[in-house]
């Protein structure tokens, strides 16, 4: 046997099952034996240290794997600093028996070791340090837009459960929607408290959300990913908290070999149960980001008027690469083009904008390369 080949044979596959508190560990030997448990221990830097000391080997003959979750990416940047090789699992994507009903922390550690050891294993992207501020706050913005969502349902509950309306043709929420709010009187106190505690809290919660979008803006200028978040910015219904959401969830989009994956990592690929000579095609799979499905199918909406440019959307292509503003317009094109068509094939309006999507995300993907391309060339003397 070649130094080569002990090499391989000597590698030890360890899966770790991770909680708050605690971690299930077992280890898998090159080969086909079966992985051994080694217990749980705590989930902090001692415990891990002291585990890559008992597996005795020089980090080059170890392969770390875990499932990804809310313990985010500690370990995983743990062991970087070791200089082992560590991956983070999608959990939808790992390969489970129909049989199998038996789930405990020892086990899943043994599974994960084993298929790790046999390749089956998907690894996901972990981001850097500064690109996983920039997610943080891009997730905390959409949060306190919920909050807002929520603290508005409650105020517009309060006020139809005493039959008070706005007058007609006042839109909820837009500037005489307010206007009127502040008109009204209340003869009981205790409704007085309650109507000025829940617009209190929506002014709060307005604060919070323009706090987030200035951090975003200014990190967005500094962020290595700069340049993209620039240029997608070109495109219709595409402004600074779309594009910064888009890119902060994708990172690096060019990572990604061509714009059907970068569909399917967004979960927007119909799904297929065929056999044999037939073949089914079912709704989107849904997948994949979550987050990144949610601002593609929003934008997606603007498609359904005919092309145009308007001030803003010049103004914000003032900066950008020629061939960026020009796949821009030809999404406009396509896209509208693909609406409508859809729309004569009797399709659904949200059916057609789930479709516009996934294309959508197609011309993304080429405005990424065509920045990858320009920042890769020398500069002019």
């Amino acid at each position: 046997m070649n130094k080569h080949s002990t090499e391989a044979f000597s590698i030890k596959y360890v899966g770790l099952d991770v909680h708050k508190e605690t971690i299930a560990v077992a280890v898998a030997d090159s080969g086909t034996a079966e992985p051994r448990v080694l217990g749980i221990i705590p989930n902090d830097a001692d415990a891990l240290r002291a585990l890559v000391k008992k597996l005795g080997r020089r980090p080059s003959e170890l392969r770390v794997c875990y499932e990804a979750g809310p313990c985010g990416y500690v370990i995983q940047r743990f062991f970087q600093r070791l200089q082992i090789d560590c991956v983070i699992v999608a959990p939808s994507l790992i390969p489970r028996k129909p049989g199998d009903r038996v789930k405990t922390d020892r086990r899943h550690a043994s599974k994960l070791a084993r298929l790790l050891r046999s390749g089956e294993l998907t690894p996901t992207w972990i981001p850097d340090e500064q690109h996983e501020a920039l997610r943080d706050l891009v997730r905390a913005r959409e949060d306190a837009i919920e909050d807002q969502l929520g603290s508005r349902n409650r105020l517009t509950t309060f006020l139809l459960r005493l039959g008070v309306k706005p007058p007609d043709g006042v839109k909820a929420w837009s500037a005489p929607y307010k206007k009127w709010l502040d008109t009204l009187v209340w003869d009981r106190p205790a409704q007085r408290v309650v109507f000025a505690e829940y617009r209190q809290s929506l002014e709060e919660i307005q604060q919070r959300v323009t706090r987030f979008e200035r951090e975003i803006e200014t990190l967005a200028q500094t962020t290595a990913h700069a340049p993209t978040i620039a240029a997608l910015q070109a495109m219709r219904g595409v402004k600074l908290i779309t594009a910064a959401t888009i890119v902060s969830e994708l990172g690096d989009i060019s990572r990604f070999q061509n714009p059907r994956q970068l569909m399917a990592y967004a979960g927007m690929v119909p799904s297929e149960h065929s056999s044999g000579g037939n073949i089914r095609r079912g709704s989107i799979t849904k997948t994949g980001n979550a987050h990144l499905r949610r601002v593609i199918v929003e934008t997606a909406w603007h498609y359904r008027h005919a092309p145009g440019v308007s001030g803003d959307l010049r103004k914000r292509q003032r900066d950008v690469p020629g061939p960026a503003c020009t796949i821009a317009w030809n999404a406009q094109q396509r896209l509208n083009k693909r609406y409508r068509h859809l729309l004569v094939r009797g399709k659904t309006k949200h059916q057609n904008v789930v479709a516009i999507g996934r294309e959508l995300l197609g011309f993304i993907w080429a405005i990424a390369s065509v920045v990858k391309v320009t920042s890769q060339q020398p500069a002019a003397a």
